[in-house]
């Protein structure tokens, strides 16, 4: 019988690491996994922690040229930089073993999609994925090789015919949306920061696909500064009507916590209990449309102390069926930890104190709030592709 979730992680995957100052800090990671671990998420009846292989380069070039992963190993050996490449950058800094370490994590990502499709677990979780940004031939945002889109790839292949990204990092989903813009068995829905705000500058609503895909991407630009309710209601809004419509076979999803509001490098003002709201909704999505198929990854997040261990904690424990209140007290052991390793204040609790009360979108639109309006420009440039109305 399948287990309810299997979980991705070595210790390894924190060798994915830039350097000293950098904000993509590898201790984050390591920093859930203890919460995790801690609170017995890891623990819960039909959870299996297995330690991942890298994917090959036959596997990496279903998404990434040749030369661009070649390029990548020899940054690793030679720590040069690799301009054209996007290597040797601010964002994107040459350390070493960074081929290895890279593609470490897209086997993490690619054995979490294996697991579900083959029937081993309902889903796949592999909290150090998510690297959305990378390119075909570069490196871009924090992101080496495109784990998502590798597994997506990878999902295809196996034979799926509808596969469905939903993306709520605060920053825009390029590489993923870029590596499908043409494919209409991929569906790639992203709520993000609006790009005149924030990296990558990508993500507009009219960006809706090309050729066979027109209509098959699908990006929710919110105003900086938008709070949980409006957050959640652009999820309510488009999410579910369009994987509805769509029917996919398998849900593949990247939950950067960045648009927390302690988030350095971003400007929404979301919390913890909802990050929480949406890991639900979409968990109970994939229950309802894919039979459980659900492949869950990490993604951005730079509060690595008070916002990320948490959220993702959280997203564990909803995908192992086991989702903890969040009034849960952070045990003690873990705040001396995280204490240790940051000079930080942990947080106590589970939960910042917000409520996840918001107005469904089904009420009706309000032209004068902007995250409707956002909402509105999404829903005119894609609903009609899949047969349905723009307004509620």
């Amino acid at each position: 019988m399948a287990g309810s979730l299997q979980v991705l992680w070595d210790e390894a995957l924190t060798q994915y690491d830039f350097g000293p100052g950098h904000p993509m800090n590898p201790v984050r990671v390591a920093l859930t996994f203890s919460l995790a671990g801690q609170l017995g998420v890891l623990d819960a009846p039909g959870v299996a922690v297995r330690s991942p292989s890298p994917a090959t380069d036959a596997e990496l070039e279903a998404v990434h040229d040749y030369d661009y992963i070649e390029a990548v190993r020899q940054a690793g050996r030679t720590l040069e930089a690799a301009p054209r490449y996007g290597l040797g950058t601010a964002d994107d800094p040459v350390f070493p073993g960074m081929h290895e370490a890279s593609a470490l994590i897209a086997g993490a990502t690619l054995a979490a999609a294996r697991a579900v499709w083959e029937g081993e677990s309902l889903h796949g979780a592999s909290i150090s994925g998510g690297l959305h940004h990378a390119l075909r031939g570069a490196a871009s945002g924090f992101c080496v090789y495109n784990d998502p889109a590798v597994a997506i790839k990878w999902l295809l292949s196996a034979g799926a015919t509808r596969v469905a990204y939903v993306d709520v990092d605060v920053h825009h989903g390029d590489g993923v949306q870029a590596a499908f813009y043409d494919d209409p068995r991929v569906l790639t829905i992203s709520v993000h920061e609006h790009p005149s705000t924030l990296f990558p500058g990508t993500g507009l609503p009219g960006e809706t696909g090309e050729g066979a895909g027109v209509g098959h991407a699908v990006n929710v630009a919110l105003p900086a500064g938008t709070p949980d309710a409006g957050w959640l209601r652009a999820i309510d809004a488009v999410v579910p009507p369009l994987l509805r419509a769509f029917q996919p076979q398998v849900l593949v999803t990247q939950h950067g916590c960045d648009s927390h509001f302690l988030d350095p490098l971003a400007h929404l003002e979301v919390t913890v209990d909802a990050q929480r709201q949406a890991a639900i909704w979409l968990h109970d999505l994939a229950h309802e449309l894919c039979a459980g198929k659900w492949v869950l990854t990490g993604g951005g997040g730079y509060a690595l102390v008070q916002v990320v261990p948490r959220t993702w904690t959280h997203l564990l424990a909803v995908a192992a069926g086991t989702p903890l209140d969040p009034a849960t007290e952070v045990p003690a052991r873990w705040r001396e930890e995280a204490g240790r390793v940051s000079r930080e204040r942990p947080p106590s609790v589970m939960t910042d104190g917000a409520s996840v009360r918001h107005r469904p979108f089904s009420s009706g639109v309000d032209p004068d709030d902007p995250v409707d309006r956002a909402i509105m420009r999404t829903r005119n440039a894609v609903f009609a592709s899949h047969g349905l109305l723009p307004h509620p």
